[in-house]
């Protein structure tokens, strides 16, 4: 069974991009695929420092996460925009589990994985300018990223009263990026 492990890169409890994470990984599981949804915020880790890493090592939330990295077949990543990037907290994450373990390879946690990206924002281009440098910091570590993406541009208007999408063509969107890493990670196990 294809293992997607789906997580965004905000803390914020009610954050836009796990909203629309949600419904990306329903689209992957109506595909088939297995998804494990987390939250970054039940993986606090101290901000990359090489010099914290040589007195105590790779802090153990950042091996938990390799283990889960380790364990999927590919990734669902919805990123808020912060200045035109995807957010610090996104950076840190992967910055830490991109660091080696005893007996691993370079990168070994990305290197063959396949990722769907999708963004969320109030604003008019939807997180947009910040899928363009995640996409390249993913494809430089060993990540191959679909060719399409999601942005959600003024999602406050495309939410109901329960905080979940109301628009049936942005819900058709996201499920398709879901369904597209699904399909795409078949294709690879043939």
């Amino acid at each position: 069974m294809i293992r997607i492990l789906a997580f965004a890169g905000s803390a914020r409890k009610d954050s836009f991009n796990k909203i629309i994470l949600k419904v990306a990984a329903q689209g992957a599981t109506e595909a088939g695929a297995k998804v494990t949804l987390i939250d970054l915020a039940d993986f606090a880790m101290p901000l990359m420092d090489e010099d914290l890493e040589k007195k105590l090592g790779i802090p153990a939330n950042a091996l938990k996460f390799k283990q889960l990295l380790n364990e999927h077949d590919g990734l669902l990543i919805a990123s808020p925009e912060h200045n035109s990037a995807y957010s610090a907290l996104l950076k840190n994450t992967i910055d830490w589990a991109s660091r080696r373990a005893d007996g691993e390879k370079p990168m070994e946690s990305f290197k063959g994985k396949v990722a769907g990206i999708m963004a969320a924002s109030p604003g008019a281009l939807g997180g947009l300018r910040g899928l363009v440098p995640l996409r390249m910091l993913l494809e430089n570590i060993g990540v191959m990223v679909l060719p399409n993406q999601k942005a959600v541009a003024k999602i406050t208007a495309l939410l109901d009263e329960e905080n979940k999408i109301d628009d049936e063509q942005t819900q058709v969107g996201l499920k398709r990026i879901g369904k597209e890493l699904a399909e795409t990670l078949a294709k690879l196990q043939r």
